[in-house]
């Protein structure tokens, strides 16, 4: 890749798909790819030079959403798709992400960064910690509640029931 054109052409849905798992938000993901972008077109010639754009637009982006966030200090609604489907239908795989993509939105910011570049770009807990502005036993921690609220929120509606029945 010599070219910013070139760049921008070829990574940009992963850019888009990474900002939206961010932000939880479609506007608010394209906002951020823009941000992300202005940003990166700026130090384009020292990128280049180093040799990998796209990690570095993904620290930049990552970056810029914590910032974006530490001023605005609020949650992004995700959008709804609509209520859960049987788990015998045949777009089942479709309503779990939608399902788990609610769920995040749930999550406090930080849980949902530590579980995003924890999974979706494995980094190790040190490099995250390093991310976030925290130690790495923070992050674990973030990352234990944060899994434990998933785990509450998608559990199946009846097994909740159950639960609150034994109280």
């Amino acid at each position: 890749m010599h070219s910013f054109d070139g760049f921008v052409t070829e990574c940009l849905p992963s850019l888009g798909r990474y900002a939206y798992m961010l932000t939880g938000n479609v506007h608010a993901a394209e906002d951020l790819v823009q941000d992300t972008l202005v940003k990166l077109a700026g130090a384009w010639r020292r990128v280049r030079r180093d040799g990998n754009p796209l990690a570095y637009a993904r620290t930049v982006m990552f970056r810029t959403f914590l910032s974006r966030w530490r001023v605005l200090r609020r949650e992004p609604a995700f959008e709804a798709l609509g209520d859960r489907a049987a788990l015998s239908d045949e777009f089942a795989g479709v309503d779990s992400r939608d399902a788990l993509r609610r769920a995040m939105a749930l999550l406090p910011r930080l849980q949902r960064a530590v579980l995003v570049l924890g999974y979706l770009d494995d980094l190790p807990d040190e490099e995250i910690a390093e991310l976030l502005g925290r130690r790495p036993a923070t992050v674990r921690s973030l990352r234990h509640r944060g899994l434990q609220a998933l785990r509450r929120q998608l559990e199946p509606r009846e097994s909740q029931e159950a639960s609150h029945a034994r109280f």
